[in-house]
């Protein structure tokens, strides 16, 4: 067991001395090393995690927990559907829908859209998207009223704003005397919401589900139904038991299988990054075999006099190990403190980076989202010292184990 008198040496050891000033910098080097290390990992390991649970709130702001859809893309029998569900306890909330592709045409511009018919009351109580509309009302949806909520950058490419028409085109042709034109209808702009996710706020419009109905021909069919449980992540086993209870012949999906690929992206460049700043972290930590091993070879007639005064070899390996932990430990500490700090402040630092040198790190047209989000996870956080710590004590074994094996009466021989 380490005792006090072995810490005390240890740290004896680490102040410069005249002689010892390039043992005592290489040792400071080993104590940067480890905190940027360290600081580096967290802040890029929050910044991931922020970014996964921004995308995955902002993804179910618009999409429900689930969605069983007609395999030919319409269920006739939806209300049997929605009843099987709702003896289910795990459904929250269903709501019926119809979904189609259009081109809606604004004042400057025309852009294709995926248009949502939906029944208000219903897609409030599964989706969350009251919570991202800016402008309007979704109420305002009712049957005949032929009214439309737009995403802010779908406005913005339209050039309208709420209280304008624009007009919807749907490609299926309809016979006239003049020949086959595509069917249209005027809209008026009752809403306008900001998901913050370009691929729903530029080609995403939302209209009342019997004008959808009319325009793309439905009858009393609807595309699907969208649920909402109680957890959302029970939604991959409960929309498939859900359709499994309604007998089938539907096609299932849910929000985690919606952006399958893009999650996965995220986790394995997660775990890609942990290693490789890992690696950084353990160069940085084996650093201080260097250092011990020049205090070793320094202080070789120093622990040759503990040893003829009754120090014991492993009071020699607890001293040298005292002194490379206590620098593990320094860099830790500052390296996690700077860290969380960096983490917690990193919106701020990007948004000053962004506007000094006029650039947009992440482009609202390429990425799901436009700002940077960030998530520290203090679990995280005490994984990387955790290991960092073990790194920089293994670290320290072969230097202190050297120290402890030299003979004393070599050592002092031509000293």
């Amino acid at each position: 067991m380490i005792r006090p008198y072995e810490i005390a040496i240890a740290f004896r050891y680490l102040r410069s001395k005249a002689r010892n000033r390039f043992v005592s910098f290489i040792s400071l080097i080993s104590v940067a090393g480890i905190a940027v290390a360290v600081a580096v990992l967290i802040a890029v390991l929050s910044a991931m995690n922020g970014f996964e649970y921004e995308v995955r709130d902002r993804i179910l702001g618009v999409l429900a927990h689930g969605t069983v859809t007609g395999l030919d893309g319409r269920i006739g029998d939806w209300r049997e559907l929605e009843a099987i569900a709702a003896a289910d306890p795990e459904v929250v909330a269903t709501a019926p829908f119809v979904r189609g592709e259009a081109m809606l045409v604004g004042a400057s511009a025309i852009k294709g859209v995926e248009v949502r018919g939906i029944d208000p009351a219903a897609e409030l109580a599964t989706t969350s998207v009251a919570q991202i509309l800016r402008e309007g009302d979704f109420g305002a949806l009712h049957a005949g009223g032929y009214r439309v909520v737009i995403g802010r950058a779908l406005a913005r490419t339209l050039d309208v704003s709420l209280g304008d028409g624009v007009i919807l085109l749907v490609p299926e042709g309809m016979a006239t005397p003049a020949g086959v034109v595509p069917r249209m209808r005027r809209f008026e702009v009752v809403g306008i919401f900001d998901a913050g996710m370009y691929e729903y706020d530029g080609s995403l419009a939302f209209i009342h589900r019997a004008d959808a109905a009319r325009l793309f021909r439905f009858g009393e069919a609807v595309s699907g139904v969208r649920f909402a449980f109680t957890d959302p992540n029970l939604a991959p086993e409960a929309v498939v038991r859900v359709a499994r209870a309604y007998g089938g012949g539907v096609y299932v999906s849910d929000w985690t299988r919606e952006h399958q690929n893009f999650f996965r992206s995220i986790q394995l460049t997660r775990s890609i990054m942990f290693v490789i700043l890992m690696l950084v972290v353990g160069v940085a930590a084996f650093n201080i075999v260097s250092t011990l091993v020049m205090v070793v070879r320094e202080k070789r007639a120093e622990t040759a006099i503990l040893r003829t005064l009754g120090a014991s070899p492993s009071s020699i390996v607890g001293i040298f190990m005292s002194q490379g932990a206590a620098i593990g430990l320094l860099g830790t500490v500052i390296g996690v403190a700077a860290g969380v700090a960096l983490a917690v402040n990193l919106d701020v630092i990007v948004g000053a980076l962004e506007g000094a040198m006029g650039i947009k790190f992440l482009a609202p047209d390429i990425y799901f989202i436009s700002d940077f989000p960030t998530r520290l996870m203090w679990s995280d956080v005490a994984i990387i010292a955790m290991i960092t710590l073990a790194l920089t004590l293994a670290s320290t074994i072969y230097p202190a184990w050297r120290g402890a094996a030299q003979a004393p009466a070599e050592a002092l021989r031509y000293h």
